[in-house]
């Protein structure tokens, strides 16, 4: 039987638990100590039972590294979540390309992924991200610059900002 496996990562805004699957990919990835309550945001075809792990290996020294300054470290690392439409998987990838401490609003991320009206989708697209910090959702504020919701608390997503500010 396939299983995917978990860890969890001590960081200073609080637990990171990751899940990955058998291919290394991110699955999974947010701010709670419990790597089991990840799994509804995993798309039904990526669920597998899960296998705790001290270590995954090149995602949690991605992790190390990031923590340690080098904010690029989780931008080589895999992500795989499976969307119902063209629009959110191309999203998420736009996200992924937004830098460290250059945050955008949303109204920018829909310009960005190619449809600037489309700003109700770009927020969409954030709140159904699986996979926080890989796919950095965290990176995109409001309007007016306020940081709008995030998933993981407004006090994760303010340590997250700061830590990546240049």
């Amino acid at each position: 039987m396939s299983m995917n496996d978990s860890t969890i990562i001590a960081t200073p805004a609080g637990p990171l638990s990751i899940v990955a699957g058998p291919d290394g990919a991110v699955r999974a990835a947010g701010f709670t100590g419990d790597p089991e309550s990840l799994l509804p945001l995993v798309h039904p075809t990526l669920r597998a039972p899960l296998r705790h792990r001290g270590d995954l290996g090149p995602v949690s020294a991605a992790v190390a590294s990031y923590l340690d300054g080098d904010l690029a470290a989780i931008d080589a690392v895999p992500v795989r979540q499976h969307t119902g439409g063209a629009f959110m998987a191309h999203a998420w990838q736009v996200l992924r390309e937004v830098k460290p401490g250059d945050p955008v609003t949303y109204t920018g991320f829909a310009g960005l992924a190619g449809r600037p009206a489309a700003v109700r989708a770009a927020a969409a697209a954030c709140a159904r991200n699986a996979a926080a910090l890989f796919v950095p959702c965290h990176r995109v504020l409001r309007t007016d610059g306020t940081l709008g919701g995030y998933r993981w608390g407004l006090d994760v997503k303010k340590w997250l900002l700061g830590h990546e500010r240049p």
